[in-house]
């Protein structure tokens, strides 16, 4: 079991930055790949990054390849996303997700066990 609960959200204009956090708590967070998702008014919950245990292995949706950035600290049970160069079609509810386990599919909802309840993000132009 383990809780999640996201930060970080907040309102920045088209260019700006910012950091989302992750908290986990109960299960040991180094037992868990993460990953982050988000959902657009009317759209559904696309994924936009996801991390393996250790942290050292990364993959990222198209749409955010090369601005966004998610690591992790195991110590701090926590884990990041930042987002660089914010676009308004970036605007949503970010979602955390834990999965305690590995498989060949990282990018659907199916494949995560854990959901925080969400941080709205909203990039103005």
């Amino acid at each position: 079991q383990v809780q999640l609960v996201e930060s970080g959200g907040g309102l920045v204009q088209a260019g700006g930055s910012l950091r989302l956090s992750c908290a986990a708590s109960g299960r040991t967070f180094s037992y868990y790949n993460m990953g982050w998702f988000r959902q657009a008014p009317g759209k559904e919950r696309e994924f936009v990054a996801a991390i393996s245990r250790g942290g050292g292995r990364t993959s990222y949706a198209d749409s955010v390849e090369g601005r966004f950035t998610m690591f992790r600290d195991n110590v701090k049970n926590t884990v990041y996303l930042q987002m660089n160069d914010l676009k308004p079609e970036d605007t949503a509810v970010y979602y955390c997700a834990a999965r305690g386990y590995d498989s060949s599919r990282y990018d659907r909802r199916i494949d995560y066990d854990y959901w925080g309840q969400g941080t709205q993000v909203t990039v103005s132009s």
